[in-house]
């Protein structure tokens, strides 16, 4: 008779096996409950539709921001209005313009406002300047100069010792330049002002010690639309798909 463990119920076979311990059973594959997949995130920046008015103030380049606007909203063409520093706040409170970039320092009041990049101050002269012979200036240079600062200055930069001119400060910073150009004292403007109004008869130098001047983008407060919160995404280096957090 061939050797056989019995069971308590009286037939052969094999014996049970113990359980393995610290394993857990693993379920049926019916069994398993898969985790729902997440919903998308929502796109930063939906489709505009209507225009969208953008005030500029001289040597802001907004150029690339325009690139990215006309590829995400095709159906939302973007105005350009050219502003002057001196007209910036108002262009904004008369509705002239959904947003702005503009120079600071401006009234933070009823707007909100986003930094967006910072400039450089030089001197412009008149080439035959004496100023011209260092390849940068500091303010103490300056001292015993004229100083035209015209009505659209943004700098509001004090220099001790220079003189101010005997006739009426120019009204733009454009007259301000012809002014220096003729060889009547000095100006002081952010680098891409200096770029914008060069002319050969104009020499500019850098400025140590003098701050910069910030670009930034504004819009009232009260009148936050799709259109601007998707430009200021842009502005911001949002992609199309990136999240608004």
């Amino acid at each position: 008779m061939a050797n056989g463990r019995k069971h308590a119920g009286g037939g052969r076979g094999k014996l049970p096996r113990k359980p393995r311990v610290g394993r857990t059973p693993v379920p049926a594959r019916s069994q398993v409950k898969r985790a729902p997949k997440p919903a998308p995130e929502p796109d930063a920046s939906p489709e505009v539709v209507g225009r969208f008015r953008l005030g500029v103030v001289p040597g802001t380049t907004p150029g690339k921001w325009i690139d990215a606007w006309k590829e995400r909203m095709p159906r939302a063409p973007l105005e350009l209005v050219p502003i002057a520093v001196s007209d910036q706040r108002a262009a904004l409170d008369e509705n002239r313009v959904d947003a702005a970039l503009v120079r600071l320092p401006l009234s933070a009041d009823g707007l909100h406002l986003v930094s967006l990049y910072e400039e450089v101050a030089v001197v412009v002269t008149s080439v035959d300047s004496s100023l011209t012979a260092a390849d940068e200036l500091e303010i103490s240079d300056l001292s015993g100069e004229v100083h035209v600062v015209p009505e659209d200055d943004t700098l509001v930069l004090q220099i001790p010792g220079a003189h101010a001119p005997r006739f009426a400060p120019p009204t733009t910073t454009e007259d301000a330049v012809a002014t220096v150009a003729a060889g009547v004292g000095f100006l002081v403007v952010p680098m891409s002002i200096a770029r914008l109004y060069h002319r050969k008869d104009l020499a500019s130098r850098p400025l140590l010690g003098a701050g910069t001047s910030t670009v930034a983008l504004a819009w009232n407060a009260d009148a936050t639309t799709p259109a601007i919160e998707a430009f200021v995404g842009i502005v911001r280096g949002r992609t199309a798909n990136s999240s608004r957090a």
